[in-house]
């Protein structure tokens, strides 16, 4: 859920959104937390927090999509690293960094430099090329970086599981008994039940997980 709080734009550096993302093999969000008193220490007026359990991976982020949703004129996204906004192929990553440039925004991440006001204040064509050039480049270098850790971490999951398969040590992973419980409640004993989407965003998991959860159970107010 976003979070957002009053304040007076004109007294502060400017407007940050910051996203805070944590995979679903990830046990929570808190420890990019940081961010939010690192941002209003530094002077950035919080416009919005926007915390949420998926994989970057995904393209269909609700929380994600909310802050591109509302973002405005000059507003900063920040988040910890490049691979908290997007662990995705390269193209779908551009097109998802574009949607945020389109608003007018600019990223504060590390690893990633916005020369945009520099451009913005060259007047020497050749400069300017150079400037942007550089630009596009470290942003690819980010999201191919970004996309190539998850790639490998698939990879060395995938050769430890069929390792522990060999050696007869795999058994999966264990259900999480306690938020299966939770989902349940949410879905199946409440009046009226909430969504998928309504649940996922209130026990911080991922609609996909809440999908999987009902069909485990076979039950039937679970099955839309």
């Amino acid at each position: 859920m976003a979070e957002v709080r009053e304040g007076h734009r004109l007294e502060t550096k400017g407007a940050v959104r910051i996203y805070i993302r944590a995979s679903t093999e990830e046990q929570s969000v808190e420890r990019q937390e940081h961010l939010v008193d690192d941002a209003r220490r530094q002077g950035y007026y919080i416009a919005g927090i926007y915390r949420e359990k998926n994989s970057g991976a995904v393209e269909n982020r609700p929380e994600l999509q909310r802050l591109i949703d509302e973002l405005q004129q000059g507003d900063i996204v920040i988040a910890e690293k490049m691979d908290r906004i997007s662990r995705l192929p390269l193209p779908e990553a551009e097109k998802l960094i574009e949607k945020i440039k389109q608003k007018g925004a600019k990223l504060m991440i590390p690893g990633v430099v916005d020369f945009s006001d520099v451009i913005a204040k060259t007047d020497d064509g050749i400069s300017r090329i150079i400037l942007e050039t550089m630009q596009t480049v470290l942003l690819k270098l980010s999201l191919q970086m970004a996309r190539d850790d998850y790639e490998l971490r698939r990879k060395r999951q995938k050769e430890g599981i069929a390792l522990a398969r060999e050696n007869g040590k795999y058994h999966g992973r264990r259900p999480d008994d306690k938020l299966h419980e939770k989902i349940l409640e949410c879905r199946c004993r409440r009046t009226p039940p909430l969504s998928i989407t309504e649940t996922a965003k209130l026990l911080a998991t991922s609609p996909s997980t809440v999908s999987r959860v009902c069909r485990k159970y076979r039950i039937d107010c679970c099955s839309n």
